[in-house]
């Protein structure tokens, strides 16, 4: 059991840093397939899940617990997509809702300084884990930074209808129909 609990933990650990590849390197430094998603995002904010993701990596979960069980890897692989659910529940609230707690705000000031004012920096939305590892954590001016903990929450709908609408399905399927 506890060497399920370190396993599980351990895929936690390996979305924080993957969530910093994606955002960092393939979001922002790197032009990548992920760049024209992400500056969708900055420029809109309502823009915040990664909906089209979440139907794959369900997929392939789903499949690998079929082949694999409750293999050490599989309980990596849950901890990481867990990982990621819980990252886009928290990016969710540092855009909509005012934070619950020190956590959430200290999150939140960083998220939005990201968007606000450095955006080749605080990468990790989860986590200043890596920022701190890679020096993209702006060490010296935090004071600079809270102005931004002060922005009133977005209102109005997300980005997550998405996952429910297949617009571009059905009109592809009805022009081949006329």
């Amino acid at each position: 059991m506890l060497d399920s609990v370190a396993l599980f933990v351990c895929g936690l650990l390996a979305w924080t840093f993957l969530e910093y590849l994606i955002h960092g390197w393939l979001g922002h430094l790197i032009p990548s397939f992920v760049s024209p998603i992400h500056w969708m995002h900055h420029r809109e904010p309502r823009a915040v899940f990664a909906v089209r993701a979440w139907i794959p990596l369900a997929l392939l979960w789903t499949l690998g617990l079929m082949f694999l069980g409750l293999s050490p890897w599989m309980i990596i692989d849950t901890g990481a997509l867990t990982g990621f659910a819980l990252y886009e529940a928290l990016h969710y609230r540092i855009h909509f809702c005012a934070p619950r707690n020190e956590l959430e705000r200290g999150l939140r000031t960083r998220h939005l300084a990201h968007h606000g004012a450095a955006p080749n920096q605080l990468f990790g939305v989860s986590s200043p884990l890596w920022d701190l590892a890679f020096g993209t954590e702006p060490l010296g001016n935090r004071a600079s930074l809270e102005q931004f903990s002060a922005t009133a929450p977005l209102t109005g709908r997300s980005n997550l209808r998405l996952l429910w609408q297949f617009d571009a399905l059905r009109h592809r399927l009805r022009s081949r129909h006329l």
